[in-house]
């Protein structure tokens, strides 16, 4: 039987952290593929037209700000972090322009397994689940683990 995948979504918060713990550990024991994946927007404000019914214009940031390689760079640290050096070269990154929960959805296509954290740099403290969390648990093509954290 060939091996599947696991897709973890991480924003580089400490709930998406345990998660991606958690997917290593699940994928350790499954002999499946990791795939961690980070959706990175442009910020809303940034490029916006000026009135509703006006084409927005394209993104304007410096030339030195590239979203997409931050992303990059926030995935690999995170992956690094969580995993250590020798078990994170063996993970699979994706980093997707998109909304968070529509990416993790459509690369969930076709996975074993979807693990989130229960909330990420947006969640509120005291919801239990957060707005992706809650999201991915009721549309996923696949098992989903919500990874909570202490107390």
């Amino acid at each position: 039987m060939a091996a599947g995948r696991i897709v973890v979504g991480v924003d580089g918060s400490e709930p998406s952290l345990r998660a991606l713990r958690w997917a290593a550990r699940q994928a350790g024991l499954t002999g499946d593929a990791l795939e961690a994946v980070m959706a990175w927007e442009y910020p809303p404000t940034g490029w916006a037209g000026p009135a509703p019914g006006l084409s927005p214009a394209p993104p304007v940031l410096p030339p030195e700000t590239d979203p997409e390689e931050a992303a990059r760079d926030t995935l690999d640290a995170a992956v690094t972090a969580a995993l250590g050096a020798s078990a994170a070269a063996s993970v699979d990154r994706r980093t997707v322009a998109g909304p968070a929960a529509r990416t993790l959805l459509e690369r969930a296509e076709g996975a074993e397994l979807l693990v989130v954290g229960d909330r990420g740099h947006t969640g509120i403290k005291a919801a239990l689940l957060g707005s992706v969390s809650r999201h991915v648990t009721h549309h996923a093509p696949c098992p989903v683990v919500v990874v909570r954290g202490d107390g």
